[in-house]
């Protein structure tokens, strides 16, 4: 058996909503076990434009087919299961617990930057969320191929997340509030 992965997806529905999201996650979710895959996570933007699916796969490939096989009713675009690192949470933990986040930040990573000096430059600057204390940095997924990463946060709005990434010196290339509930028991 091959050493499981984690994998990111993002989704673009035809018909954008929370409401109408849920099902095709319900519908990414079937796809994904006939790949001996499971979703960990998934946030729905507010608006229920984007959707962002954390999945543990034993085979990216093998995922990849399960995903682009056949269309998926009401997507617009769904991208290839691309591996991601967990940081800054346990993955059992994460499992366990499925703690919710209220607001997702992309950062397209610079081009010069590897997973290396990410890692310690993280390592050395978490710490300083402490400054802005009405904020909670969750967990971050960053992308293997170093495009960039997915920074998940609790914060009362978005201002106190502005708040936080400016104590961390790192910046926000896109932000979402996210839609309440999303990842699948």
């Amino acid at each position: 058996m091959n050493t499981p992965h984690l994998a990111l997806i993002e989704v673009t529905p035809t018909d954008p909503s929370p409401e109408t999201a849920l099902p095709l996650i319900d519908t990414i979710a079937e796809r994904a076990a006939t790949a001996s895959t499971h979703i960990i996570e998934s946030e729905i933007t507010q608006s229920g434009s984007r959707i962002f699916i954390i999945l543990e796969t034993p085979n990216l490939d093998a995922l990849t087919t399960a995903l682009t096989q056949h269309p998926i009713p009401h997507v617009n675009e769904i991208s290839e299961p691309t591996p991601v690192r967990l940081v800054g949470a346990n993955l059992e933990d994460l499992k366990a617990q499925r703690p919710s986040a209220g607001y997702l930040v992309e950062w397209d990573l610079p081009e010069e930057l590897d997973m290396d000096t990410y890692l310690a430059n993280k390592k050395r600057k978490t710490p300083l969320y402490a400054n802005v204390p009405e904020t909670t940095f969750l967990r971050t997924y960053v992308r293997e191929d170093m495009a960039k990463c997915l920074c998940l946060y609790n914060a009362p709005d978005e201002n106190a997340v502005k708040r936080a990434r400016e104590a961390v010196s790192t910046p926000i290339d896109r932000l979402f509030a996210l839609a309440p509930g999303a990842t699948p028991s």
